[in-house]
């Protein structure tokens, strides 16, 4: 019996100097202590505010590729001079259903979006993500969650957003913005938010999707386990899309000692992309 990696290997090489009963022995005793290691927190486990809520609050990130491209995706070339570091990921989507509903002529958008990815994407330009796009960059944010208000922190151009669950009838943003306005319910564990009120300038990825100043956001964050939330938003424009439609993917607590979202300044870093057009001289 060939040796398997990891930690297991030293079991797997001495099985076969047992007798055969004994080897079949040891083969089930070994399944069954695999299949009954230590339970897993369930969302039963999930800490609990004073009201009997979910506490949501901490450090979260999302893993994967969402950040590149919403749909499923092939690796691909980015700029030469950055090889493999500028390259694109391969990956798989979070659309429910595989595919962006666009209509005809938001998807020629998108594909002029994409065309000029290097220097028309928000993020390029360190403005702030927008919603539902801050929850999966490939950054950490925070979920500070109080009674009245529920406030999430984002490092990427310091960009925040409140949620208010004090108001029964969702209020109409006074003016639009990056990040719109959100408003916030409990439906039994789950967070419902429902954000409106964007400028319609922000893109959903590095890939070109995008959404108009129509667009209209229900996100849901459920509990998985202690350490995990399931992550839901639902975005219907009828300026772009045909119909309302969903991405789904996992939330995972930051449980590195001394946990932090680091502020990402990067506007500095903007400046040439943004205004070398206006030099005399270019900058070299």
């Amino acid at each position: 019996m060939a040796a398997s990696r990891g930690t297991n290997s030293a079991l797997t090489t001495r099985l076969p100097r047992l007798g055969g009963g004994r080897l079949a022995g040891a083969l089930v005793l070994l399944t069954l202590s695999a299949n009954t290691a230590a339970p897993q927190p369930s969302a039963s486990d999930f800490p609990r505010a004073w009201d009997g809520h979910p506490d949501l609050s901490g450090i979260w990130q999302a893993l994967g590729t969402a950040h590149w491209n919403l749909e499923d995706h092939p690796a691909s070339a980015g700029p030469a001079a950055f090889g493999a570091i500028g390259a694109v990921p391969p990956g798989q989507g979070v659309v429910v259903g595989g595919e962006i509903p666009y209509q005809p002529s938001a998807l020629e958008q998108r594909q002029r979006n994409f065309d000029n990815r290097y220097t028309e994407d928000p993020e390029i330009k360190c403005y702030m993500p927008g919603v539902p796009r801050a929850t999966y960059l490939p950054y950490p944010f925070q979920i500070l969650q109080g009674t009245d208000k529920i406030m999430i922190v984002y490092g990427f151009a310091e960009a925040s957003r409140t949620i208010h669950m004090d108001k029964e009838n969702p209020e109409p943003a006074p003016i639009d913005s990056w990040m719109g306005r959100s408003h916030g319910r409990w439906e039994g564990d789950t967070l419902v938010v429902d954000a409106a009120g964007f400028n319609g300038q922000s893109w959903l990825d590095r890939a070109g999707n995008f959404a108009s100043d129509t667009a209209r956001v229900v996100e849901r964050y459920t509990p998985i386990n202690t350490n995990a939330l399931m992550y839901e938003a639902t975005i219907e424009d009828p300026n772009v899309f045909t119909r309302p439609w969903t991405i789904r993917m996992p939330l995972y607590r930051r449980l590195d000692q001394n946990a932090q979202v680091l502020e990402f300044k990067c506007v500095e870093f903007t400046e040439n992309l943004l205004y070398d057009h206006l030099r005399r001289q270019p900058a070299e």
